[in-house]
């Protein structure tokens, strides 16, 4: 089983490894959402979905869909 940015919990860290470039919005490709750099979960929304992110500094929202599709190496606490 893969771990992807939907599994990650508040407050933890992953780096992300790979997806499908066709799933993907190219607007998430432009704000950092690239193989390497570091999510964190900031907040999940109350239902769910979507779910906010800081990406190398950038603070954005996606859909739980797709976050479903990017692939993820959980961070441990000490790491960075």
């Amino acid at each position: 089983m893969k771990t992807t940015i939907s599994s990650l919990k508040k407050g933890e860290k992953a780096r992300i490894e790979a997806f499908d470039v066709e799933s993907v919005p190219l607007k998430l490709l432009e704000m950092g959402c690239l193989p390497g750099n570091v999510v964190e979960l900031l907040q999940i929304a109350p239902f769910g979905d979507p779910l906010y992110l800081n990406i190398n500094g950038c603070h954005l929202a996606i859909r739980l869909e797709t976050a479903r599709e990017i692939e993820v190496t959980l961070l441990k606490k000490d790491v960075l």
